[in-house]
């Protein structure tokens, strides 16, 4: 039976996760997937789901991603229908599946809205990949958005759709950074962007913040201004912000 819940979405995982339940909670901007407590899945509208990344890198062809889906879905296996018919490797779906998750909970939980309702038992059509713990998901989502709005402190500029501000070069940007603002048009938001471009959203977030923060790029809905921001901390690394914690979550998951 669906519960219906109104409470902040943070907050209902960790209630969820306390009594160990296995369902799916859905809110304003996407869907967690938990498994005895832990979460194993999260889809969100605002990031490039694991089928989209899989099939515009070349990781896994189109034809091979349907198949899986139209063989293992109604079982719940299309993970391990990936796997077994060797179309991917194990350790690969397990990375990529973990950085659509960590993507997806990003836009769930980092900009605290609210939970809508708990629906007991619902499994997600991809199957159980790896869990991860709840406080680790809503831990890792908060340390994101602190890091994002350092760079550019307006989340409009992650949701909203972009365009380049006029009279402005691009000769002089990295290269990941200048093929990013070739995608900015007026009307791709930033998941549109990394879908293109077969990207992590993440990584696409920091990179148009950054276009954000040098006035390159701006929300092509008027929003209210914001200050600049003020000078990145000593010592930290933007290149592959969470590159570290996919590492991290690795080896713990090989040492259990």
């Amino acid at each position: 039976m669906t519960r219906v819940t109104t409470t902040w979405t943070a907050d209902a995982l960790a209630a969820l996760a306390a009594e160990g339940a296995t369902g799916a909670l859905s809110g304003e901007r996407g869907i967690v997937y938990l498994k005895a407590g832990r979460v194993v899945h999260v889809e969100s509208a605002f990031a490039p789901d694991l089928g989209a990344l899989l099939t515009r890198s070349g990781a896994v062809p189109p034809d091979g991603w349907w198949e899986a889906v139209d063989r293992g879905g109604t079982q719940h296996r299309v993970g391990h229908r990936l796997v077994d018919s060797g179309r991917l490797a194990a350790g690969a779906l397990e990375v990529c599946h973990l950085g659509a998750l960590f993507d997806a909970a990003y836009f769930v939980l980092a900009h605290d809205t609210r939970a809508q309702r708990f629906r007991p038992g619902a499994v997600h059509w991809l199957g159980a990949v790896r869990s991860v713990p709840v406080d680790v998901v809503v831990r890792e989502s908060g340390r994101r958005r602190a890091l994002l709005d350092r760079i550019w402190p307006d989340p409009a500029v992650d949701t909203l759709p972009l365009t380049r501000v006029p009279g402005t070069g691009s000769a002089a940007l990295p290269a990941r950074r200048s093929r990013i603002l070739t995608q900015v048009d007026g009307v791709r938001t930033a998941a549109q962007i990394a879908s293109a471009l077969a990207c992590r959203t993440y990584h696409t977030l920091v990179e148009l913040r950054r276009l954000a923060a040098d006035g390159l790029v701006r929300t092509a809905v008027p929003t209210a201004p914001v200050p600049p921001p003020g000078p990145e901390p000593p010592g930290v690394v933007w290149d592959d912000p969470d590159t570290a914690l996919l590492r991290r979550l690795r080896d713990a998951l090989e040492a259990l």
